[in-house]
C-alpha cells in the first residue's frame, strides 16, 4: 500500500499498488513520460511526486509557476500537475501562458480552495481534471492516465 499526502491537512491517503498497473496498461510510450509537479506546498510536491515516481515515470517538481517556465523540462513535459493558487503566478495564469506559447501539455489542477468558476475556465480552456485536496490517490492516477492519453492525441508542441 503507498501513503498518498494530500492538501494543507496532509491527510493520509491510501492506494493499493495493485491498483497502479491498470493506469500504465493500454498506453503503449516509447519513453518514459516526464510529469512536471508545481505547488508551492513542499509537502504535496513530495507526496504526489512519489506516487507518481512509484508508476516508473520521471518527475521534475517546482515550487512555483516561474521556476517551471524557467527550466528545461517545458518542452519534455507529458504531463504538468498544477497547484490553483500561488503566489505570483496561479495555475490558471501557467495554463494560458502555456497555451499562448503553443504549449499543449495536458494539465491536472489541484487546489485547496475549490472554485467553480475556476474549474470551468480551467476546463474549458483544456485542463484534464480539477481535483480538490485531500483527493484520493486513485483519482489523481486516473486523470494522469487520461492526460497522458491526451497528450499521445495532440500533435507536438512547437
Amino acid at each position: 500500500m503507498i501513503l498518498l499526502i494530500a492538501g494543507g491537512s496532509h491527510a493520509l491517503v491510501p492506494v493499493e499498488r495493485s491498483e497502479l498497473p491498470y493506469l500504465r496498461s493500454g498506453l503503449v510510450v516509447s519513453e518514459v513520460p516526464v510529469i512536471s509537479i508545481i505547488d508551492d506546498d513542499e509537502s504535496v510536491r513530495t507526496a504526489t511526486g512519489s506516487l507518481v515516481r512509484s508508476l516508473g515515470y520521471v518527475v521534475h517538481s517546482f515550487a512555483s509557476a516561474a521556476e517551471f517556465l524557467h527550466s528545461a523540462h517545458v518542452r519534455d513535459t507529458s504531463c504538468l500537475i498544477s497547484d490553483v493558487q500561488m503566489p505570483k503566478m496561479g495555475g490558471l495564469e501557467l495554463q494560458r501562458h502555456l497555451r499562448d506559447g503553443g504549449y499543449h501539455t495536458p494539465i491536472i489542477f489541484i487546489t485547496a480552495f475549490p472554485d467553480i468558476e475556476k474549474e470551468a475556465r480551467a476546463l474549458q480552456a483544456g485542463a484534464v481534471c480539477f481535483l480538490t485536496k485531500p483527493f484520493e490517490g486513485m483519482t489523481l492516477l486516473k486523470c494522469l492516465a487520461e492526460a497522458l492519453q491526451r497528450g499521445k492525441d495532440t500533435p507536438a508542441d512547437t
